[in-house]
């Protein structure tokens, strides 16, 4: 009796490991390129490719923002998200940019998700080369 209860406790405790380790894996960030919107030139959009390295499925739902250059912000916002990004695969979102900068930017945000009704927030960041 004792070695079953061992046994499954053994198991139970493999299978939490398990998936703490699949949770563990972040989404990441990479500036696919910069567009100005057609309706104006004053606004710009930056096209961010998120992929899901997790094994499980993804739901975003929110991307909070901040463009800076040289330590200056240029720009900051928040993307509302309705995007299922399925385990290994990725989607692009589109970033509205304010201001535009001749040096080289970073992009640093916190990218909230949503897995069986429970939210996580992430850390971001990506570079994006003068324009």
């Amino acid at each position: 009796m004792r070695f079953s209860l061992a046994l499954l406790f053994g198991l139970v405790l493999g299978l939490l490991f398990g998936a703490c380790q699949s949770a563990g894996s972040n989404p990441q960030l990479r500036v696919l390129g910069v567009h100005d919107q057609i309706a104006t030139q004053q606004q710009q959009v930056v096209f961010v490719q998120v992929t899901n390295p997790a094994n499980h499925p993804l739901k975003l739902t929110k991307l909070e923002y901040t463009f800076a250059a040289d330590g200056a912000t240029v720009s900051t916002g928040e993307v509302p998200l309705e995007r299922d990004v399925p385990a290994g695969a990725a989607v692009v979102v589109e970033v509205p940019l304010d201001s535009t900068s001749d040096k080289p930017m970073t992009l640093q945000g916190t990218l909230t998700t949503e897995l069986d009704q429970v939210e996580r927030t992430f850390p971001v960041q990506a570079q994006i080369a003068p324009h």
